[in-house]
């Protein structure tokens, strides 16, 4: 009965994490019919792009058993982000923009590469792969999910969620419910204990919701655009204003 209700939360998880990934289509929708990435960052994207490779290999049967489940979503994580990566490379606005994001996939590659060789290569014994890869997977995951906390910031200092979307605060809330879960009955901290800090930060967003979706308060200087899914954000009057919004709500991709 464990292993049932474990393979359920695993595909929700699996369903909820697909629709976060999927949250900034919007954005590179505007890429491609502009031609130019304007003032987004593609930072989240390369973290988003290591987080998945990292958590795919530690979910596969030859490190940690009994988790394909999480391959299975941050292998689909890992393609999505690699598209993304490629529409930022071909439409970056700028020289330097583009060579910045080429050496930040670059260390994306190098990074995954050396724990997949060292894991396979140097630890042979199945525990210490497991500890090895399942620690990277960890801190990498606990990074994405605390990515938000800019944002959470904004919103206590503006009193405004304009930048927060409800249904992102949301779907972050029950995948890392989900995955916490799944980790939980699998007994796997590496799967647990990232997720459990998703569904807690997930919560604090809710909170902060429900505290401020009425309050009024406005969210940057000069009237600053409407945030769509993820980081959609349209450009305010003041340059400036909207390049920190952009680099701030940019983070919000997260996954397992």
């Amino acid at each position: 009965m464990e292993d049932v209700v474990k393979f359920i939360f695993g595909i929700s998880g699996n369903v909820i994490a697909l629709f976060l990934f999927l949250s900034p289509v919007p954005t590179f929708w505007r890429i491609i019919k502009r031609r130019s990435t304007e003032d987004f960052s593609g930072v989240p994207y390369n973290m988003t792009l290591l987080n998945c490779l990292l958590s795919a290999w530690y979910g596969l049967p030859f490190v940690s058993p009994n988790n394909i489940l999480v391959s299975t979503i941050n292998g689909a994580g890992a393609a999505i982000e690699v598209v993304y990566v490629v529409i930022f490379l071909v439409f970056a606005s700028t020289q330097r923009t583009r060579l910045r994001m080429l050496g930040l996939a670059s260390a994306v590659a190098a990074v995954f590469a050396a724990v997949a060789l060292v894991s396979m290569l140097a630890l042979h014994h199945g525990q210490g792969r497991k500890l090895m890869c399942g620690l990277a997977a960890t801190v990498c995951s606990i990074c994405m999910y605390a990515s938000p906390l800019s944002i959470m910031r904004l919103v206590v200092k503006t009193k405004s969620v304009e930048y927060m979307p409800f249904l992102l605060s949301l779907a972050v809330f029950l995948c890392g419910t989900s995955w916490f879960v799944y980790g939980l009955l699998g007994r796997d901290p590496f799967v647990a204990i990232p997720n459990g800090c998703g569904s807690f930060l997930g919560a604090v967003q809710l909170v902060l919701y429900a505290i401020y979706r009425n309050s009024g308060g406005k969210a940057g200087a000069g009237g600053a655009g409407k945030q769509q899914a993820g980081d959609d954000v349209e450009m305010a009057s003041d340059a400036k204003s909207s390049k920190k919004v952009a680099d701030d709500v940019g983070k919000e991709d997260r996954l397992v």
